[in-house]
């Protein structure tokens, strides 16, 4: 079977179980099974396939067409320019999270220690010590997705100290200049509302806050004073319907920003203790 042939193939398969942009899926897909850029199928269309490729090629087709993410397929998502290793421990670094990136980079360019609080694939620490140089560290409460953060650190250079624990519980008063979080925050009865990708596939420890969704929240915003140094700031991605909630959090602090994403949604609130 050739590259061209394959393509066409995938492609229908994917578009016949519901999956969305089934051709760019595919072209991902099969580059993974080559080891390939997909610039490489469209430059060697009649290449044939191998046996091993085709099997490799068809088991993604079958995971895919099941539901799993192409990311955790494929083990790979880019975040803010860098490719960030991803496994089902960990929840898929979104585009929109890249939005705390940039408003802590403006809010706190000269942050000298900063700590995530959740890291999942470490993509917020191991992004803002790379374009900072700040001392940096991030817990999570799941040992596997901790491992998971301290790989990706160790793979793209940065100097990350990874502590399995709840929150910012291990972490020393007054330590911090800066403290970032994408916290759970989907309430537990909109859990058959989801996509069954994010639903059957992400860790539910990654994605539900209790009855609220506003769990973690009460809980950081709570013990964040007690971290942060004097004019330190608090930054968190927000889930949707979440603002008044944790704006009502913060109202006591030095300062508060609300930063929305590209659709006008409020998607990331920092606040000056």
């Amino acid at each position: 079977m050739t590259l061209q042939t394959a393509l066409l193939q995938g492609s229908g398969l994917l578009e016949d179980a519901g999956i969305a942009v089934p051709r760019l899926t595919a072209e991902v897909l099969l580059s993974h099974a080559l080891h390939c850029e997909r610039v490489y199928l469209y430059a060697h269309p009649e290449r044939e396939l191998s046996e091993v490729e085709w099997i490799h090629y068809g088991r993604y087709l079958h995971e895919r067409m099941q539901g799993k993410p192409t990311q955790y397929i494929t083990k790979r998502q880019e975040f803010y320019g860098r490719e960030f290793r991803v496994t089902p421990d960990v929840l898929i670094p979104r585009p929109e999270t890249e939005l705390v990136v940039e408003v802590a980079l403006q809010a706190v360019p000269g942050a000298r220690r900063m700590l995530d609080i959740g890291t999942g694939s470490g993509a917020l620490a191991v992004t803002l010590q790379l374009e900072t140089g700040a001392a940096a560290w991030a817990t999570d409460i799941s040992a596997r997705a901790a491992a998971v953060a301290a790989g990706n650190a160790a793979r793209l250079g940065a100097h990350v100290e990874v502590v399995v624990g709840d929150l910012m519980e291990a972490i020393a008063a007054g330590s911090m200049d800066l403290i970032v979080s994408n916290p759970p925050y989907v309430p537990e009865g909109q859990r058959e509302g989801l996509q069954r990708e994010v639903r059957d596939w992400e860790p539910h420890v990654a994605l539900f806050a209790g009855a609220s969704g506003f769990a973690l929240y009460d809980r950081i915003a709570a013990d964040a004073p007690r971290v942060l140094r004097p004019g330190g700031w608090l930054i968190m991605e927000l889930g949707f319907g979440s603002l008044d909630h944790v704006r009502g959090l913060l109202a006591g602090w030095a300062e508060l920003r609300i930063t929305p994403d590209l659709a006008g949604i409020p998607r990331v609130i920092a606040a000056r203790v």
